[in-house]
């Protein structure tokens, strides 16, 4: 008899969960995310990790727990917690510092001890930049008169879009990129992708087998990956199906989910196997992919669509081949 497959938390001491796209869009909670992470909680510590620099830790913990979850303030870390941490490896202690964001980055560089400023006049040691919804080109326009002086730039994050309630929206990384077209030069960023904001929690709960959870490939999984932990993409944010079979080696999770439901369930196993004529088959449940050369087929759909997509992805990632090199049946990722 085959062994009983480990389900995503086996082994876990810390779940670390991304926010928009994970656990809700706009106001609203995501279908099983609640129940998912409450049922994590009974086995392993619940962190929270956000990009979003407009908001203040300890009003996403009461958005949190206003949606069904136990959170306080310190069970949250954000891009701009992250990014005072590298702005004290730049500047002095007590140090001006020119803010470009909201409540959630001026609380955190106060915090810190830096004295915040919102004019280039006032000669500040470094640029502070997160995103909110009210910054314009005045706030950019500041920013890049202070960067002239070629004083330090952080950026709490430098993500392309934002998921909101009415869509996708652009992020920080547009406004990021118009100081940089500006200035000549990139900052510092905190965030994930980088690793920045990963080390910072880790630390925080002194977890040893961290599991992530996030919405989005080159943000959320390059960025766990980048700091070593374990990762989990879940399909009800940014990124479907045609990205993750697209995924580079440096942005791949170790597992991929439907809803935060299947983080209690056995994940199924990959099998991989070639035949006499060079015919790689991968087969996970009752899906079967088979490749020939950097040519894809379905030999069998199986009864979990998921699954299909899991051995999808491993057939390509395995190939060695770039995704644009690849024949990929449409059935692959036309279903979600």
């Amino acid at each position: 008899m085959s062994p009983k497959p480990n389900s995503p938390l086996d082994g876990v001491d810390l779940v670390l969960a991304d926010l928009d796209g994970v656990i809700y869009k706009g106001a609203d909670a995501i279908p099983h995310a609640i129940e998912g992470m409450n049922l994590a909680g009974e086995t392993a510590r619940l962190g929270y990790i956000t990009n979003n620099a407009s908001r203040t830790a300890l009003s996403v913990a009461e958005h949190l727990s206003s949606l069904g979850l136990t959170v306080v303030a310190e069970d949250v870390v954000t891009s701009p917690q992250a990014a005072v941490v590298l702005l004290a490896k730049e500047i002095p202690a007590g140090s001006t510092v020119l803010i470009v964001g909201g409540a959630g980055l001026i609380e955190e560089v106060e915090k810190a001890g830096f004295v915040p400023t919102f004019s280039a006049e006032e000669n500040p040691a470094a640029v502070i930049q997160g995103f909110a919804p009210e910054v314009g080109w005045v706030h950019l326009a500041e920013a890049t008169f202070a960067l002239h002086t070629g004083i330090p730039w952080v950026a709490t994050n430098t993500d392309w879009t934002i998921p909101v309630a009415r869509g996708t929206a652009p992020g920080n990384g547009t406004l990021v990129s118009a100081v940089h077209t500006a200035v000549g030069r990139l900052p510092i960023v905190a965030g994930k992708p980088e690793a920045a904001i990963f080390e910072v929690a880790v630390k925080r709960f002194g977890a040893s087998t961290p599991l992530f959870i996030g919405d989005r490939l080159d943000t959320d999984i390059l960025g766990s990956n980048r700091a070593g932990i374990e990762s989990a993409l879940v399909l009800t944010g940014i990124d479907q199906a045609k990205q993750v079979l697209a995924a580079d080696a440096n942005s791949r999770p170790r597992y991929i989910l439907g809803d935060l439901r299947e983080l209690h369930e056995p994940y199924p196993e990959t099998i991989e196997t070639t035949d006499a004529d060079g015919i790689v088959s991968t087969q996970v449940g009752d899906a079967i992919v088979l490749r020939s050369g950097t040519e894809l087929r379905i030999a069998a759909l199986g009864d979990d669509r998921l699954n299909l997509l899991r051995a999808g992805a491993a057939a390509i990632w395995n190939s060695g081949a770039s995704i644009y090199a690849i024949t990929v049946p449409p059935e692959l990722y036309s279903w979600v």
